[in-house]
């Protein structure tokens, strides 16, 4: 059951969110909207589109946007070390980078530094009050914490700011669902997958808070679409496992189960379903 995380949201295709980097390479002035990594898609990391973006940077050096863009690219790609320098860079050119901050503070995450992260999480903040990318990323860092009641008031916080970023309703999906308010639980996933049909982690949720809720069959559909989603989450496979197991059908359960561990041999909850079914 784990969050919907910044990776994931671009490769399940957050794409109305989206950014394409082509058309910020064109348009890449202060004036026009400034990259959030969290929307770029993987495939805009390609090497060369990097090489395209370097050429921009090149001529302009001064241009903090240019290295925010690159940097957003380095890190989709992983190369998280290119991505901070750009991101420093952008940052000294032009301090009051919110977009920049929010970015860099990403890449922290990515890295394990949890502290970096929110401190360019609440700088971004300082800076703009209002922007909902920076209350859902320190909203993650809150909850990967512990500290799920500030998780949950950034996660209201972009709601209330009418984002449509489907991460603020999954993650706070998910703190309901972990308090048992399986209701609202159901209808914050319902909303994350209107605005992300294409994301798998939503209708795993969704599903869990149906099975909560002794609704098998809308819990079975669920795990179902979230495997036709992302046939490599474990999580979803274990799920329809258990109802599987549930229904007396051992050998259709033992056979996700063994999917599922297969994908994800440490996870427990898949390898004590086997060891039951098998």
């Amino acid at each position: 059951m784990g969050a919907l995380s910044e990776r994931r949201a671009a490769r399940y295709g957050f794409s109305t969110a989206a950014i394409l980097l082509g058309g910020l390479v064109l348009a890449s002035c202060q004036s026009g909207p400034a990259v959030d990594l969290a929307n770029v898609d993987v495939a805009q990391a390609s090497t060369e589109n990097i090489s395209s973006l370097t050429q921009v940077v090149s001529a302009n050096p001064q241009d903090p946007e240019a290295y925010n863009v690159r940097g957003s690219a380095y890190g989709r790609g992983g190369r998280y070390q290119q991505a901070l320098k750009d991101f420093d860079t952008a940052i000294s050119l032009n301090p009051n980078f919110y977009q920049a901050y929010a970015n860099r503070a990403l890449i922290y995450r990515f890295m394990g530094d949890q502290n970096k992260a929110m401190a360019d999480y609440n700088r971004a903040l300082q800076i703009n009050p209002s922007y909902d990318a920076a209350y859902i990323g320190r909203g993650n860092v809150y909850r990967q914490a512990g500290r799920t009641q500030e998780a949950f008031n950034d996660f209201q916080k972009a709601i209330q700011l009418d984002t449509t970023d489907a991460r603020a309703y999954h993650n706070r999906g998910l703190i309901y669902q972990g308090q048992g308010q399986h209701a609202y639980a159901i209808e914050d996933f319902s909303t994350a997958i209107s605005l992300a049909p294409d994301a798998s982690e939503p209708y795993n949720g969704r599903g869990l808070s149906y099975l909560a809720m002794k609704q098998e069959d809308n819990a079975f559909a669920d795990f179902n679409m979230a495997i036709k989603l992302d046939a490599k989450n474990a999580e979803a496979w274990t799920n329809q496992a258990l109802i599987y197991e549930q229904r007396g059908e051992k050998a259709k359960a033992a056979k996700s189960y063994r999917e599922a561990v297969r994908l994800k041999p440490t996870y427990q909850p898949a390898k004590d379903g086997l060891s039951r079914t098998q």
